[in-house]
């Protein structure tokens, strides 16, 4: 389980009083299968996010992942949770698919050939065997998507945690993400302003200026984010 300890999260700024509060004193268990964060721009929801496999640390409170502290242990909290971003080109760091699970398999599987036979078989898992050597950049968008999302399922994480997944996405890719997302078998939290896929996870939480406003099934909580932005 991953839970939150009266976590605050902390920037500096410009204008007085010289720091920006981003998260603001939030203390939360996450057990649930299937999460969604939901909020406007600017909430504190993706902060919320990279908090969960140690991107960033909390300025005050504690993160535990399985009773691993992601400030003193972040090494095993990061194989314990895989992280993808809003835009997968952000992520793709190497010219094919191929080459980018090959390098998430690097440190578990030794051997050029079977690490490449371990890619190719991951890729074709989530159907894109067609495009394993095809330029990142000449791949569509649910491709690129897919492919981001494969280089960190190949690490095998226990928890997967997926920042806006589906709003650089038209409706086609849109839908295909979102079923390979629903069928996987890891935890899922994903931030989100697609409300359609937030309604179909198990909790959906809501985030305002920093801090956790609503948080229940997903009718009760979509319904009180409805009334916040009324």
């Amino acid at each position: 389980m991953i839970a939150l300890h009266g976590v605050t999260v902390a920037v500096p700024a410009l204008t007085p009083p010289g720091t920006k509060t981003l998260l603001d004193g939030v203390s939360i268990d996450l057990a649930e299968h299937r999460i969604a964060l939901i909020g406007a721009n600017g909430s504190g929801k993706s902060t919320l996010l990279r908090l969960l496999n140690g991107l960033i640390v909390p300025t005050q409170g504690r993160v535990d992942v399985e009773g691993h502290d992601t400030r003193r242990d972040a090494a095993a909290v990061r194989r314990l949770v895989g992280f993808t971003f809003t835009d997968p080109l952000s992520q793709l760091v190497l010219p094919t698919p191929l080459d980018d699970v090959e390098l998430s398999l690097r440190s578990r599987v030794r051997d050029r050939e079977a690490r490449q036979a371990q890619a190719r078989a991951w890729l074709a898992r989530y159907g894109l065997a067609d495009v394993a050597e095809r330029s990142i950049y000449d791949l569509s968008g649910g491709e690129r998507q897919l492919a981001a999302l494969v280089s960190v399922l190949a690490v095998q994480p226990s928890v997967l945690v997926c920042d806006e997944p589906t709003t650089l996405l038209d409706l086609r890719n849109r839908n295909l993400v979102a079923q390979v997302l629903a069928d996987l078998p890891h935890q899922v939290i994903i931030a989100t302003h697609d409300l359609e896929l937030a309604a179909q996870s198990e909790r959906v939480i809501v985030i305002d200026a920093g801090r956790v406003v609503a948080d229940g099934d997903p009718e009760t909580a979509i319904a009180a984010y409805r009334a916040l932005l009324a």
